[in-house]
Order: structure tokens, then C-alpha cells, then sequence
């Protein structure tokens, strides 16, 4: 039986993931087995799924070059760097791997707020340093207990959020959209009303035109200076040039961000203040979850190559 011909952009998470790809499929691999341009060249008619990550994507001009291209299977849950008004225009489906990472991302986004608010960082360069031996305990941190959060974007992810950050003792609002007819929470209309009702805001929207620096200087101003900002969505989300003036204004207490602007490219203004808790975009990063990830995108492959419903449209 004639194996589905693959396009992979890059290689999608643990070793073993590729193993299955190259051993379940015919696997072309970008970097591996040539250039983009020369493997459409040399397989691009033969093409019917694309496998991609979130941060890759997949434009529309590389989607108008696969003429049999059927499935596009993204190795992440945010979709924003695929084209998907493109594919469907072409008829191609999209998928991606919702749910399985959900539970690691939330945690990170608590696990973030945390370091921020204990001042974890700070405290480990304290002891490795030996200024705890040469001036003793260092400045005082925060509880979360009692604090207000206000959780921008109420899928999935926020919603896991908002569960952790209850049973951690901190006071939980939203917004959304479109408010929840079933929410526990309060909702707030707007993101500036959102930042103004809360002491922090951890953001867990999606990327892409609509959410574009939906966090602006009037939202980090509305925060005020006690707050703290949270970002495990997309780098695009926050306006990074306001951020940093909030910053080193003072408009804002401080940030923990698993996510930039031009990954993987993080300015100096922020790498360089202590106030600051940074993650190299490692939300869904454990073994676990990026062995879930990849088996969820052969399961669409598989379902692609079988004709059956795929598992996880978008």
C-alpha cells in the first residue's frame, strides 16, 4: 500500500514523534531532506497534508503551491501563522492539538505568577551569588491568597487558569468576547475594565489580527503599579514597546512572559530588569504534553489518509 505523502516544515517535538512520521508516512522533512522550494519542486504534486508547528505556520502563498494539499496538522494549539481563511478558500481542513496541553499551560501560567510574585528568580541569583551569607534575607515577596486576577481570554487554558488561581485563594474575573452563559466568575466588558477590577492579568487569548497589542499602554495603565502581567498566550497579544515603558515607569509592579514579540529575539530592556520572569515560550514544554502534541497530529495524518472525520478540526 502506497505510504500518504507528508510536507513537514520543521520537526514536531520528541525524536520519537519524527521516527513515527518517517515510518507511518513518507516523510519529507525541511532542513533534513532538502529546501522548501526543492521539495515542492520534487514532491509538491504529490502532497495531500502538510504537518506544521504554531510558530511556523503556513502561508498562503505555500498553501496556493500544493495543488492536491488536503490537511494542514499543526503541532500546537495556536493557529495564527497558518493561513486558515487561505485554506479554506483552497478547501484545505486544519487542525491542531487542543486539550492535551491544556493542563501544562495552565500550570505554567500559575507557576509564572508565582516566581513573579515570591520573586523566585531574584531569590536563587540571592543564594548563588552569596549575598545571603554577605547581607542576609533579601526584599520581601507577595501571597497570592486574596489578590483579584483577571484572566484575558476564557477557553480551555483560561478557564484551567481560573480553577488553579481559585484554589490558590486568589479572586477570579474575565473577559471574553463573548461572556460565558455558564461562567462561576464575574466578567468584565473590556480589557481595560478587566485590568482596572483586577490587582494582575494573566492573558490566555489566542493570537492573530483580532487580539493585536490588545494589551496597549491605556490596559497596563488601567493595571496600575501594583500589578502584575502574566503572558503564556502570544507575544503579539501586548504591545512590547509599551510594556517595557511600563516598566521602567513604574506603571506596573512587574512581568512573567512565556511569550515575545519576535521570538526568539527578547530585547534587552527586559532581559536585563530583575523584575521580570522570563520562559523561552516553554508553556506546553514537558515530555508528557509534546509526546500527546505529536500523537494527536498522526492521529489527524491517520484520519486524513483514511478518509475519516479528523480528530481535532479547526
Amino acid at each position: 500500500m502506497t505510504k500518504l505523502t507528508v510536507l513537514s516544515l520543521a520537526r514536531l517535538g520528541p525524536p520519537e514523534i519524527q521516527t513515527r512520521l518517517d515510518a507511518e508516512f513518507d516523510c519529507r522533512l525541511v532542513g533534513r531532506d532538502g529546501d522548501l522550494d526543492a521539495l515542492i519542486e520534487a514532491i509538491g504534486s504529490e502532497v495531500t497534508a502538510l504537518a506544521t508547528t504554531g510558530g511556523r505556520g503556513a502561508s498562503a502563498e505555500l498553501i496556493a503551491r500544493l495543488p492536491k494539499l488536503q490537511t494542514i496538522a499543526c503541532y500546537g494549539v495556536g493557529v495564527d501563522a497558518i493561513d486558515v481563511e487561505a485554506a479554506r478558500r483552497y478547501g484545505v481542513a486544519v487542525t491542531n492539538t487542543p486539550d492535551v496541553l491544556t493542563d501544562d499551560v495552565a500550570d505554567m501560567a500559575v507557576l509564572l505568577f508565582g516566581m513573579q510574585l515570591r520573586q523566585l528568580v531574584r531569590g536563587d541569583a540571592w543564594v548563588r551569588s552569596g549575598d545571603w551569607e554577605r547581607h542576609g534575607s533579601m526584599a520581601l515577596g507577595r501571597t497570592l491568597r486574596g489578590r483579584t486576577v483577571g484572566v484575558l481570554g476564557f477557553g480551555r487554558i483560561g478557564q484551567a487558569v481560573a480553577r488553579r488561581l481559585a484554589v490558590s485563594g486568589a479572586q477570579v474575573l474575565y473577559h471574553k468576547r463573548t461572556p460565558l452563559d455558564d461562567a462561576a466568575w464575574p466578567y468584565a466588558a473590556s480589557p481595560r475594565e478587566l485590568a482596572e477590577r483586577s490587582d494582575d492579568l494573566i492573558l490566555c487569548c489566542s493570537g492573530g489580527p483580532a487580539t493585536h497589542h490588545l494589551v496597549d499602554a491605556e490596559v497596563l495603565a488601567a493595571l496600575g503599579p501594583g500589578g502584575v502581567l502574566v503572558n503564556i498566550a502570544r507575544g503579539s497579544v501586548v504591545d512590547e514597546t509599551a510594556l517595557i515603558a511600563a516598566l521602567e515607569q513604574s506603571t506596573i509592579a512587574g512581568a512573567a512572559l512565556d511569550v515575545f514579540a519576535d521570538e526568539p529575539r527578547v530585547p534587552a530592556a527586559l532581559t536585563q530588569r530583575d523584575d521580570v520572569v522570563l520562559s523561552p515560550h516553554a508553556a506546553s514544554a514537558t515530555q508528557e504534553t509534546r509526546m500527546a502534541m505529536g500523537d494527536l497530529v498522526l492521529q489527524n495524518l491517520h484520519a486524513h489518509a483514511a478518509g475519516r472525520p479528523l480528530l481535532t478540526p479547526v
